[in-house]
């Protein structure tokens, strides 16, 4: 009953959050400069001040503020969120081509940031002070340093150009649906290594150094001199009183870093030409595409608030003290 009432209550605050983030990215959009009539105007050859004048009437754009702002709203409720000034095509159909390949691109990301953070950062924190702590902790400070177009780059060029093992660009090989399903899902696969670990590194290594640091000062604690002093073996005592509760920062942590992972993403895509939403938020930014900017900003933050509501909820069940409250 209390998950339930957790999970309902939150979802009122989601209902009201999403409004206000949407009006928030309205705002924010519609004040950055630069002219989508114009950008129209210019793919159509003309840049007539009648043609112009024709252009906003026909997108809306000659409405003032609050009436656009107010439509926009109306769409959102019947989950309308327009059609892109560029491309003419419905919004919801273009973020649903490219919302597969972000998801995949950003879990994976998300999963082997996570887990390689946690096994390194347990690995240092319990040599901590030897030689394997500190080559974890240096290994993972330059990887936090790194910028992320750099780093995707570095490894197109070893393991792409020189190496010559993986694509360096692209979502699959063009006659990829040749293959059949397992080996489209492979060639898929290939094309997936470079952008995923490209986009997960830094985020691992934020993980390892605060694994690290969690997993030592839970190591002096009370409970943990008490079962060794009872005499219960050191992996007993790692599983069922050390990695359980070092692991509640990094879960906490990671549920505040997805919204970064998303926007992350946008670079990543960019570099390795991958056809998701962060390449779709780069080309719509660069033709002032009102509608597909806006649609893009309202899925991911609803990506972000869902993902922080299920932390929420595996915080609880990893932390039972949490259920009671």
């Amino acid at each position: 009953m209390r998950t339930a009432r957790l999970v309902l209550t939150r979802l009122a605050g989601i209902v009201f959050a999403i409004l206000v983030i949407a009006v928030i990215n309205f705002c924010l959009v519609r004040a950055a400069p630069g002219d989508p009539a114009m950008v129209i105007a210019g793919q159509s050859g003309s840049t007539d001040e009648k043609f112009l004048a024709q252009v906003r009437a026909d997108y809306g754009l000659d409405q003032p503020y609050a009436v656009q702002l107010g439509t926009y709203l109306k769409k959102i409720v019947t989950l309308d969120l327009g059609y892109s000034f560029r491309q003419g095509r419905p919004v919801s159909d273009l973020i649903l081509e490219r919302l597969g390949p972000t998801l995949l691109l950003t879990l994976s990301a998300f999963f082997i940031s996570l887990i390689g953070g946690v096994v390194f950062g347990a690995l240092a924190g319990l040599r901590h002070g030897k030689i394997t702590d500190l080559g974890i902790s240096l290994a993972a400070l330059v990887l936090y340093a790194t910028p992320v177009f750099w780093l995707g780059l570095m490894l197109v060029l070893l393991f792409s150009i020189k190496l010559e093992w993986l694509p360096a660009f692209g979502y699959a090989d063009m006659r990829a649906k040749t293959f059949g399903t397992v080996g489209y899902a492979l060639d898929v696969l290939k094309h997936l290594i470079l952008p995923a670990l490209t986009l997960a590194a830094i985020y691992m290594a934020a993980y390892t150094r605060l694994m690290r640091a969690a997993l030592i000062e839970v190591a002096a604690e009370d409970h943990v001199k008490t079962a060794r002093a009872k005499g219960l073996s050191e992996s007993a005592i790692l599983r069922g009183h050390m990695l359980r509760n070092a692991s509640l920062p990094v879960i906490t942590f990671a549920g505040l870093q997805i919204g970064a992972l998303v926007g992350g993403a946008v670079v990543v895509e960019t570099v390795f030409s991958w056809p998701g939403l962060g390449r779709l938020t780069f080309d719509a930014v660069t033709a002032r595409d009102y509608p597909v900017l806006l649609g893009l900003f309202l899925v991911m933050s609803i990506l972000v608030i869902a993902v922080n509501l299920l932390t929420d909820l595996i915080h609880r069940l990893v932390d039972p003290r949490l259920a009671v409250r």
